[in-house]
């Protein structure tokens, strides 16, 4: 070893290197690593944490209780940070990196960074088979590992310890690249982990990273450009990607100075504040009337951000069949989608450039007028819809008791069931970004264990603000292990269990195909007797939290208020109905797959409905 090197196990320089990378965040320099989380075994204990034990004030480690909710949490984490700083996931070889693939793929659907760094059998295999190792008889280089080429943007293992000089920046550059970020997987062989070798000191230098802004070719802007004011009925679709290219301020002067209306899809959810002019809604198949009818009738429609996903364009029977779509986004891939008009590159700068090539330009004050007017009903059912005592207790009353009580910059959480829908439709947004409805991949268990990460985030920059989860009891019973985490990490979460004594969501689809009630309600289960309630609120005192039960509204209110001012964890629980208080309007149409032949009239009926509207479906054009 010369004084140009330094040797260090595998283990140890991969995370020396982590702990010298930084990030410029509007001008204030970060390590862009903010930790991990880890849960150690035979894969990762002796050597990986051997090199994290000596970094662990830098890179705090986050003692996770299950490998897929630590990998929830890192990508919440990554999304509170707008992509600009991630999280890695340590398990063991085995079962411990396999809970992994769901969170990965969590990741991949909705382009977060996140870093997975996973044991892996013995490259020698001299002692094959190991402990929790896969065989395949003619294959015996594949194993588990290799599943997460499938979920993963960067996928390697590391095979001899000089590689990690070539692996590691790239796995970075990857999960900080606009267009193609998203997970990076790691594989690491447990006799690799601690192989020495002398690595180049300069490896190790610390470095300051930035977001790299990619401007629009300039004959696309021009053509998007001239599109554009050719324009009677503009519209705007606002998404994530606006907030992760912090283009909010741009987007949000572009519509006013030109007079689009906007509209947002779930991902972009808290690009405009609810009381702006131009916010027209959310649209789509969770979306609102105001939105939707503005997007049926818009003859031009500019996404910035969006991948347009299935419900955002109500599987393409939202929008009319001749509307020509201008897509402004970071990736080529989802810029091009459905024979959109192309404008690769970065939203804030795209949208600068489009501005300057649009000017003088205003939609016509009718179309505007119009938009307005639809959005000023959607608020009037909106305001019924939240009520305390309309009906039975519901969702929308719980979002609506929350919305009024909480601070403008407390953070919201949600995921797959019925509350997407409702948190969508139902929440008015009281400032920029502070809306996580994870419906890229609608993974039931994310809302917990992404509040943690959330949180974990939000107290490094926002340490006065809260983090509200919103779940229901199917989501809870799936993955709920967090309340411990947050009780022992001091990450105060307010958790809302919302009871409808199932998977109510799906048993309204599978009723409004006409199905009868079958395995979704606890009450509807053939293979159970008798069904009963569990306890949630022992439950969850039982991991450390304040847990209380709210019977109605008004103690959903008292509860919140007591949840706001406490300083730890705190569960609530509430009842609500199954079948009624769901918010019925604002919904578009989506593609399901239903039976063409069946014994049941009410199922070929509702097949014959549900096919009778394919015909507004656009083909691709």
């Amino acid at each position: 070893m010369s004084d140009d090197t330094i040797r260090l196990t595998t283990a140890q320089a991969i995370i020396r290197f982590l702990n010298a990378q930084f990030i410029d965040i509007d001008g204030e320099r970060q390590r862009v690593c903010g930790g991990g989380f880890g849960i150690f075994g035979h894969g990762n204990v002796t050597c990986l944490g051997e090199a994290l034990y000596d970094h662990r004030d830098a890179l705090p480690l986050y003692r996770g209780q299950n490998e897929q909710s630590m990998g929830f949490a890192a990508a919440a984490y990554a999304k509170y940070w707008l992509r600009r700083r991630f999280m890695f996931a340590t398990a063991s070889a085995g079962p411990g990196t396999a809970n992994l693939l769901t969170a990965s793929a969590l990741a991949h659907a909705n382009r977060l960074p996140m870093l997975m760094l996973c044991g892996d059998t013995f490259l020698t295999r001299l002692p094959d088979p190991v402990l929790q190792q896969l065989e395949h008889f003619n294959n015996p280089a594949l194993g588990l590992n290799d599943a997460f080429q499938a979920v993963t943007r960067y996928w390697d293992r590391i095979t001899h310890p000089a590689q990690v000089i070539q692996s590691l920046p790239a796995a970075l550059a990857t999960m900080l690249d606009p267009a193609d970020c998203g997970p990076a997987f790691i594989a690491l062989p447990q006799d690799v982990q601690g192989w020495a070798y002398d690595y180049p000191v300069a490896f190790f230098a610390e470095k300051t990273h930035r977001i790299r802004r990619v401007t629009p070719d300039a004959d696309e802007v021009a053509e998007a450009a001239t599109l554009l004011t050719s324009a009677k009925r503009p519209v705007i679709i606002a998404g994530g990607g606006v907030q992760y290219s912090g283009a909010v301020k741009e987007l949000t002067q572009f519509a006013e100075a030109h007079q689009i209306p906007v509209i947002e899809t779930i991902a972009g959810r808290a690009n405009l504040l609810n009381d702006h002019e131009l916010n027209i809604g959310p649209v789509g198949v969770t979306g609102s009337d105001s939105a939707n009818a503005v997007a049926e009738a818009a003859d031009v429609i500019l996404s910035v951000g969006s991948r347009l996903q299935d419900f955002t364009t109500g599987s393409w029977t939202a929008f009319a069949k001749d509307a020509r779509f201008i897509s402004l986004n970071a990736a080529r891939h989802d810029a091009g989608k459905h024979m959109s008009l192309p404008v690769v590159g970065d939203a804030k700068l795209g949208l600068q450039e489009l501005a300057k090539a649009m000017s003088g330009y205003a939609a016509p004050q009718d179309w505007l007028s119009f938009a307005q007017g639809e959005r000023r009903k959607w608020d009037a059912y909106v305001a019924e819809n939240v009520k305390p005592g309309n009906r039975p207790n519901s969702y929308a009353q719980a979002i609506g008791v929350v919305n009024a009580l909480c601070d403008k910059r407390d953070r919201v959480v949600a995921a797959a069931g019925g509350l997407p829908a409702e948190v969508t439709a139902n929440w008015r947004t009281l400032d920029i970004g502070t809306v996580d409805v994870e419906f890229g991949f609608s993974c039931m268990g994310y809302e917990i264990a992404g509040g943690w990460g959330a949180r974990i985030a939000q107290s490094e920059n926002e340490p006065d603000a809260d983090t509200i989860v919103f779940t229901g009891d199917g989501s809870y019973l799936l993955l709920n292990s967090d309340i411990y985490s947050s009780v022992l990490s001091q990450k105060k979460l307010i958790i809302l269990v919302l009871d409808n004594g199932g998977f109510a969501v799906i048993n309204k689809l599978q009723n409004n195909t006409g199905n009868e009630s079958f395995n979704n309600l606890f009450t509807d289960a053939p293979t159970i007797p008798e069904a009963f309630a569990v306890d949630f609120v022992s439950h969850a005192a039982s991991m450390g939290a304040n847990a209380v039960y709210a019977d109605n509204a008004e103690d959903l209110a008292s509860a919140f208020k007591a949840a706001k001012a406490a300083d730890k964890t705190s569960v609530i629980v509430m009842n609500v109905d199954a079948y009624e208080g769901w918010t019925t309007e604002g919904h578009t149409w989506w593609e399901v797959g239903t039976p063409a032949v069946s014994e049941h009239a009410s199922v070929r009926e509702k097949h014959l409905e549900i096919e009778a509207s394919r015909d507004r479906q656009r083909k691709g054009v």
